[in-house]
């Protein structure tokens, strides 16, 4: 138990000084009941991502399904050119390429929103500045050394990091928006969390049903254990 009690502590303490200074992660609006949240989040996952980012774990035919779209609405506004309605979300660009240009093959994001935390994917897109030591000219402020470029950058405008001392340390506190881009700070805010929207959603497309279903998994349960604590009375009233 002391050891335990210990680790604990320990742990609480990391996580202290982790928040003591830095970035910290803002707070993604998941809804995953807003369709059209959830179609602008895919448009922005086909215009701005799959040129790296695979998401091979969710087809355009369940999109449709799903967001209750048409298959021609689907293939039309969604898709890329020349996909089928049955094809998985397959990035154009192939490993050898990927890691020649940016070093490392780009990752699958099918599950990129349960490993990581919408809040920290949220934060993330939103926290590239620029850093001209780096060889995409950027940074980020929740992933330091990351190999991927701004692909928004145009949208937000470029940021300058905010670099403060702490304990002896240079620590990143904030982000200064230097050059606005083409949206305004809420747009670009609204166009971030339908992309994380998306995201979260092909990390478990079940997740509303599931959810719909606990409840009553959780009545069965309840009422299987009134029945079964009721049986043992039975069984053992005359036990003694």
């Amino acid at each position: 138990m002391k050891r335990i009690l210990s680790t604990l502590l320990l742990l609480l303490s990391c996580s202290a000084y982790a928040n003591s200074g830095g970035i910290e992660l803002e707070e993604a609006d998941i809804n995953l009941s807003d369709t059209l949240s959830l179609e602008r989040g895919a448009q922005h996952y086909v215009t701005y991502c799959l040129g790296c980012h695979s998401a091979k774990q969710i087809r355009y035919k369940r999109i449709a399904l799903d967001l209750h779209l048409d298959e021609t609405e689907i293939l039309k506004n969604v898709a890329p050119i020349g996909a089928g309605i049955y094809d998985q979300m397959h990035s154009a660009m192939n490993g050898h390429d990927a890691e020649k240009w940016f070093g490392t093959t780009p990752p699958d994001l099918s599950l990129i929103a349960r490993s990581r935390g919408a809040d920290w994917l949220y934060t993330y897109l939103k926290g590239f500045y620029t850093d001209k030591s780096k060889p995409t000219g950027v940074n980020n402020s929740v992933f330091k050394d990351v190999a991927m470029p701004n692909v928004f950058w145009q949208q937000q405008g470029t940021q300058v990091a905010v670099i403060k001392n702490i304990d002896g340390q240079d620590v990143l506190t904030d982000l200064h928006l230097e050059q606005p881009g083409q949206l305004s700070p809420k747009e670009f805010d609204k166009m971030v969390n339908d992309l994380v929207n998306f995201l979260v959603y092909v990390g478990e497309p079940v997740q509303l049903e599931r959810q719909s279903m606990g409840k009553y998994v959780l009545f069965f349960i309840l009422m299987f254990i009134a029945v079964g604590y009721l049986l043992k009375k039975e069984y053992w009233k005359d036990v003694h």
